[in-house]
């Protein structure tokens, strides 16, 4: 049973929250800061109340079981509200799960071909197709912000911006290395090749979140690369930047060298931010074994078996065969396995 205190307490602060607001007399900062917590604490609050309801009419079923008129009534009402009040506990130990203070944040996404060559290029424009479709079910803004094309097509490499409602709630559990199975278009003989992409999901930092000053970072221009042909940029527009504590390396080669800064080191500031929450992270859960959500992007994550029409999720040995739906962005089953699970490991951690 969740604890009745610590629920008057959370109720107590959502109140306290929601008088401030109404009162209209903080600074604007301070609202802004209220308001969030409020925001935050409302859905937490309402689960509180159904569930103290739902107390409250159990308990009421049960004192009707004394009154000769009433019971038959109680009798039949009993099983019911017994069998929620379970469902609603569960519900409520889920919301109260300490958040992810960057899952309401956009992401940017990166994918980058490994293992296997052309395939592995074509595998990993295969991918940002499927998340550019689930964005668009989702009603997400996707905006692709660098790409570079592979030889025989594909990507060399590629980066997105998604905009939305809990899009990096969703999206974090995406990172890690990608692996297919398939028959590549270039195989004369029909031999099914494996080969893997890389993909990264970082949330979204602002300048105020990662101060990154000048004297901590190169920036190189160089001459864009292309496949080839008249439209191979001849003019020093791509940038990479170095960050020099770290090692990090980011570039762009955009058409505007000056989009190309603005894109380089909007990707550097998202990785130190992942950096940073990833040491924070690694220091507050030393013993947790699940990297679910984690975003371990050496880890072999998923399998894409085409001749099978099979894709497997390692972390939680998941198998569905519905490749197809998956690849043209029907990620919902999925990625609604991988937070149960993750949510599942969080509560087993708090003993709840």
């Amino acid at each position: 049973m969740v604890p009745l205190d610590k629920l008057a307490q959370i109720t107590e602060r959502f109140e306290f929250l929601e008088a401030q607001l109404n009162a209209g007399s903080a600074a604007p900062a301070e609202i802004a800061k209220i308001s969030k917590e409020y925001t935050d604490l409302k859905p937490v609050v309402e689960e509180i109340r159904a569930y103290r309801q739902a107390l409250d009419d159990l308990a009421e079923a049960e004192a009707m079981l004394s009154d000769p008129e009433m019971k038959a009534l109680a009798e039949e009402e009993l099983p019911r509200l017994k069998a929620r009040i379970p469902e609603m506990e569960q519900a409520l130990r889920l919301a109260l799960l300490p958040k992810d203070a960057a899952d309401a944040r956009p992401a940017i996404l990166e994918i980058r071909p490994g293992t296997g060559g052309d395939e592995a290029a074509l595998f990993a424009g295969d991918l940002a197709r499927m998340y550019q479709r689930y964005a668009e079910r989702m009603g997400w803004r996707f905006e692709i912000i660098s790409e570079q094309p592979g030889e025989l097509g594909g990507l060399k490499e590629f980066s997105a911006l998604i905009e939305g409602e809990g899009v990096y709630a969703r999206m974090k559990y995406e990172s890690g290395v990608h692996r297919v199975q398939r028959v590549p278009e270039t195989e004369a003989q029909g031999r099914i090749h494996t080969s893997a992409a890389t993909v990264a999901v970082l949330p979204e930092a602002e300048e105020v979140d990662i101060d990154i000053p000048a004297s901590d970072i190169r920036i190189d221009t160089m001459r864009s690369s292309g496949a080839g042909g008249q439209h191979v940029n001849t003019t020093d527009s791509a940038v990479r930047i170095t960050h020099l504590p770290t090692g990090i390396v980011v570039t762009s080669s955009e058409k505007s060298q000056h989009r190309n800064r603005e894109i380089a080191m909007q990707v550097l500031r998202a990785r130190l931010y992942e950096a940073e929450r990833e040491r924070l992270h690694a220091e507050r859960s030393a013993d947790r074994k699940s990297q679910i959500g984690t975003g371990d992007r050496s880890e072999r994550i998923r399998t894409y078996n085409f001749p099978q029409g099979r894709i497997t999720d390692h972390r939680i040995n998941l198998t569905l065969y519905a490749l197809p739906q998956i690849m043209a962005g029907d990620l919902t089953e999925l990625i609604d396995a991988l937070v149960a699970h993750d949510q599942a490991e969080r509560l087993a951690e708090m003993g709840a």
